[in-house]
């Protein structure tokens, strides 16, 4: 396995081992082990698959209280993923971290919890998965506004992007909840 670490605390960029052969491929996701070796100590209790088409944008969510750290992939596809940090003692607090994810390069990525997360769809189709490391409160669910200009996300969209009601309202971080303590 492959890890590579970022220029933000805990965010890490993985890319497992793949075996392909003339009938496809095959690949590890996850192996506990391997992940705690690699400083990825969450244990994880859910997990999320989404499917979207081409121009849909979905985030930048978090939970304020019960924050999940998460393990995101492709399995279909390409996306642009992108995290803010929004922990504030962090020193790369509220700045953008972007990606690109793909079922071609395998990679995933290890979102420590403290982070606002979402993605935008390129590709025609793409099938995302994700694991997480509390269950899903709706209560507790924050969205940041994906175009913030204080985020400097570089989000490769023409045009407006499709988002979920939701992800219209979202607010600017400099209204937005953070993370005091983590």
């Amino acid at each position: 396995m492959d890890i590579q670490q970022t220029d933000f605390p805990g965010l890490m960029i993985i890319t497992p081992p793949v075996f392909s052969d003339q009938r496809g491929f095959f690949k590890e996701t996850y192996q506990q082990i391997r992940y705690q070796d690699a400083g990825i100590n969450d244990t994880f209790v859910q997990d999320n698959f989404s499917s979207s088409s081409s121009g849909i944008l979905r985030g930048l969510h978090f939970q304020i209280k019960r924050p999940q750290a998460k393990m995101v992939f492709v399995a279909q596809g390409e996306i642009l993923d992108v995290c803010v940090d929004l922990r504030k003692n962090s020193p790369t607090f509220g700045k953008s971290f972007s990606i690109t994810l793909s079922a071609e390069n395998h990679q995933q990525l290890f979102v420590p919890a403290g982070f606002a997360h979402g993605f935008y769809v390129i590709s025609p189709q793409a099938n995302f998965h994700y694991k997480c490391s509390d269950y899903y409160f709706p209560e507790y669910e924050r969205t940041l506004l994906w175009n913030d200009p204080a985020l400097e996300i570089d989000w490769p969209v023409s045009s407006e992007p499709i988002l979920s009601e939701k992800d219209k309202l979202g607010l600017p971080l400099s209204e937005s909840e953070i993370f005091e303590t983590l």
